[in-house]
Formats: C-alpha cells, structure tokens, sequence
C-alpha cells in the first residue's frame, strides 16, 4: 500500500497543519506496516502555476523550453497521485480558501484522461480508489452556524474537487479558531492530534 503525504504551509515548523497531517500519517504508518510513504513539500519545491504555454503542450504543441523542466515535475506529481492508495494533505487557510502551492499541485492532478473522463452521461471521476484525509487549519470559526460561513472556500473547494474526481472516502480533520487566542489554539491543536492518531487503519 501507497501513501502520499502533502504539505503546503509556509510556516514550517510553526504550521498547524503540518504538525496535525504528520500525526495522521504516523497513525497510519504504525496501522499498516509496509505502507509507503512519499512526503512532498509544496513550499519547498513549488510547481509552477499554468501559463498558457502550459495548456498548449497539454493539447499536443510542442512544449515551449521555458515551461519544459516544470511539465515534467507536473508528470512527476501525477504520476505519485495515481500511484497513492492514500492522500494526506496539510492544507491551512489563507485567506479564506487554500494556499496557491496547493493549487498548483491540484491544477496538474485533476486532468481529463487522468483522474476524471467527459462522456454522454456527464463527469466520471476516475479515482474512486483512494482515501484522501484532509489536515485543515483555520484562524477563525467558518462553520454553517458562523457569521463568518459565507467565507468558506478552503473545505468546500476540496469536498468539491476531489468528489469531482470520484474520491468517496474522503475526512477532514479540522483545527479551528488557532488565532482567536492561546486557549482557543491549544484546545484546536489538541482536538485535532487526537482525530488523526484515532485514524482507521483502512
């Protein structure tokens, strides 16, 4: 068994999410042993956001040199995802939705062919297979009875693309409210540490 472990802070070791998604892969890890685990950083190494250069190879033209060394790291994170039997993702919110690293790594996995197919009945998601757990930190409370709901672009926006992709096994662990003060974010830590070391095995 494949597990594919994403970070995309940049916070380092101060991130909630780093600490919370790393809790949920040793949970995992000591659940199943053999499991394979590839770790990749977003911040540290940061794959480009598509260009138009980036569209244009995908649809057959001859890839522009410039774009070429970053098509081929795109081919490299596809190719870990499809691989994966599990996804763990540290994924924080910056202003409301979630970092730009990590939009870059979605843009270059959810590719029609790929991970998802267009037919005569509509979207068919092809990645079914996979269990994607989710390490979300948010500064304040987002919930559906919050003034603040309105701005939820982080947790929605993920159920929405990986469900676009047929991912049906997919959990968040949140860990809310970190900057509404001291108390608020060693409670929020705490919740979620215990959520992800209380992780299914399978």
């Amino acid at each position: 068994m494949k597990l594919l472990h994403l970070d995309s802070s940049v916070l380092g070791p101060h991130s909630v999410s780093r600490q919370v998604s790393a809790a949920a892969v040793e949970r995992l890890r000591q659940a199943n042993p053999g499991l394979l685990v590839t770790y990749r950083d977003l911040t540290q190494t940061p794959l480009g956001h598509l260009s138009g250069l980036h569209l244009a190879a995908g649809q057959g033209a001859a890839p522009d040199p410039s774009v070429r060394d970053d098509l081929a790291a795109g081919q490299a994170v596809l190719e870990e995802f499809l691989a994966a039997d599990i996804v763990v993702i540290g994924a924080p919110m910056y202003n409301f939705t979630i970092p730009s690293q990590l939009k870059a790594w979605i843009d270059r996995v959810v590719v029609a062919g790929k991970t998802f197919k267009y037919s005569a009945a509509g979207v068919e998601g092809l990645a079914a297979n996979k269990r994607v757990v989710i390490a979300v930190s948010r500064g304040g409370y987002y919930g559906a009875d919050t003034p603040m709901a309105a701005l939820e672009h982080l947790e929605t926006y993920l159920r929405g693309v990986f469900g676009f992709i047929g991912v049906k096994n997919l959990e968040f662990i949140p860990a809310d409210g970190i900057q509404v003060g001291p108390e608020h974010r060693e409670k929020a830590v705490a919740g979620a540490l215990q959520a992800a070391g209380s992780l299914n095995a399978a």
